[in-house]
């Protein structure tokens, strides 16, 4: 039993370390520089003057994030991989590992996600992430009534403009990529919309229905998704907080009262050994 106790109070000094404010801001400026490293590495002049020294820096921080890697799964056993931030740095690092060829040239070139490391390493980044994730439920939903306007829309501007405009609506594919750049409001008057209204005077009316319901109102619910699945993690991280707050409250009115408790044994035991000394004296 003593010796568990002496191998978890070893993983938590290694977890610990790593923990650290400065070792992970440490980590933070290192994965910082590995991305600026792997940018520099797209730029052929500078290979060609600092392209040894540049590989050298970037082996030496991989082998920082291998170490940081290393003393975690050290410390946390298997239960490292049920962490899913950790299971992706795992990943991230694993790829950077793959020996450079020809054929395995698409996943060297995935190094550069080392920089996503940042989101598990800033604690902001990592409350958005979380808030993107939480309204994915939402988002699906908007995300099949976008698909529903999408596709009636694509099937009426087919049926009508098909003839006159093929390359644009000349069938449903064309049609929605149409409609899609319509809806990011990109050329869609001077592209598309007045040309299509030389041929069909009406065909403002579709336009403008289309433009109203998929760019400013469901659009508008993406962002209210978002901003509610925000506004949800906050409040639950507020009452995480609020119950902290009372159960360190708790635990230190326990030590109180224990300490309480400890005094007044304390002075108990110096009666009744003043009234022993007294009885001893009396016989």
């Amino acid at each position: 039993m003593s010796e568990n106790k002496k191998q978890a109070a070893w993983r938590l000094k290694i977890e610990n370390f790593v923990a650290h404010h400065w070792i992970q801001t440490g980590i933070v400026v290192l994965i910082i520089i590995n991305a600026l490293l792997l940018g520099m590495e797209t730029s052929e002049s500078i290979m060609d003057v600092y392209g040894p020294e540049l590989y050298l820096l970037d082996h030496a921080i991989l082998g920082i994030f291998i170490c940081e890697i290393a003393l975690l799964m050290l410390a946390r056993g298997l239960n490292f991989f049920k962490d899913p931030w950790c299971v992706f740095d795992f990943v991230v690092i694993a790829i950077a590992l793959i020996p450079a060829s020809e054929a395995l040239a698409v996943l060297r070139s995935l190094r550069v996600l080392r920089v996503l490391r940042l989101i598990n390493k800033v604690q902001s980044m990592r409350k958005v992430v979380k808030g993107l994730l939480g309204s994915l439920a939402s988002l699906g939903s908007v995300m099949g009534l976008m698909l529903i306007v999408f596709y009636v829309s694509a099937v009426i501007s087919t049926n009508l403009f098909a003839k006159e405009f093929p390359d644009w609506f000349g069938n449903l594919g064309a049609s929605f990529f149409t409609l899609f750049q319509i809806m990011t409001l990109e050329s869609w008057s001077e592209g598309i919309a007045r040309p299509v209204m030389e041929k069909f005077p009406y065909s403002w009316v579709f336009f403008l229905s289309f433009i109203m319901i998929a760019t400013f109102t469901v659009i508008n619910l993406f962002i209210a998704a978002i901003v509610d699945s925000f506004s949800s993690a906050s409040h639950e991280e507020r009452e995480e907080n609020t119950r902290h707050l009372k159960e360190s409250k708790l635990q230190e009115d326990e030590k109180r009262q224990q300490q309480i408790i400890n005094e007044e044994l304390d002075s108990i035991r110096l009666e009744l050994q003043e009234i022993k000394s007294l009885i001893q004296k009396i016989r």
